[in-house]
């Protein structure tokens, strides 16, 4: 009986968190018309289809979703390898001051954006990055790979020590026991950070928008900003940009959704 109320208290909770999923997809197929005389509760008289292509067209959408995705995907890349690195030295070499080490990094993940948008921002402009989409990557690869450096650290620091011992027997150097005998036990791992990775750093407004101010540099959310001015706000369209906005994460996540799995299922057993 107990699972069955689990799984019904379970249930209650998805259909409440996609509640409002539902109604951006009701908002996004009704007019301007029937938004201000209904709200956004009732149902459209019409299937309206131009909020999809004024957001399509006005904000260049294509270019946008080149420069999310890079930028996501640069930083998911490149924050599991950083990642990867500083867990090996930390949680297998001998690092004097390993924990002090290791904290540092979970703190410096737990620093509020705000505090940091402005050195960032004076930095940047110091080495001629600013309003570049090398600047985000830079910034966003060492913010994630704080946390994968803590996270990575910490199931490094009980690795079985007789497969290391093996391979040293072996002949192997340090850097052949990384990727012969760490990496291939750590992938699980790994996946779970790349896919937590890419979906963390595509839904990041702050620092893209700050760093990005030209249209041909900004990424999805800050495009989807845009639509709002100062004291109006077209809301079937910006409902249907919020739609087609989320689709390349739906996507990105039902495609890796096996492998996310895998990877939290192998943590756990670990």
């Amino acid at each position: 009986m107990s699972r069955w109320v689990v799984l019904a208290l379970v249930t209650l909770g998805a259909l409440v968190m996609l509640v409002p999923f539902a109604f951006m997809l009701l908002n996004a197929f009704k007019s301007p018309g029937d938004y201000s005389t209904g709200g956004p509760l009732s149902w459209p008289s019409e299937f309206y289809t131009k909020g999809l292509r004024t957001y399509w067209s006005e904000v260049d959408f294509p270019l946008k979703l080149w420069n999310s995705t890079l930028i996501a995907g640069s930083v998911a890349v490149l924050g599991v390898v950083v990642s990867l690195l500083n867990a090996y030295a930390l949680g297998i070499g001998r690092v004097r001051g390993r924990l002090w080490i290791v904290g540092l990094f979970l703190l410096a993940n737990m620093l509020p954006q705000e505090a940091l948008i402005y050195p960032l921002y004076d930095a940047a402009k110091q080495v001629g990055l600013y309003n570049t989409r090398l600047a985000v990557i830079i910034i966003f690869t060492v913010i994630q790979s704080a946390f994968g450096t803590y996270l990575l650290a910490s199931v490094l620091s009980t690795f079985p020590r007789s497969l290391l011992e093996a391979a040293a027997l072996d002949g192997a150097s340090r850097w052949t026991v990384l990727w012969r005998v760490v990496f291939p036990n750590l992938r699980p791992t790994l996946a779970v950070l790349l896919i937590f990775f890419f979906i963390w750093t595509w839904n990041e407004f702050l620092i893209p928008l700050v760093m990005l101010i030209d249209n041909s540099t900004q990424t999805i959310p800050v495009a989807l900003a845009s639509l709002q001015g100062d004291r109006l706000m077209d809301a079937p369209t910006t409902n249907a940009g919020s739609l087609i906005s989320l689709v390349p994460a739906i996507l990105f996540f039902l495609i890796f959704q096996r492998t996310l799995a895998r990877g939290i299922t192998a943590g756990a057993e670990k």
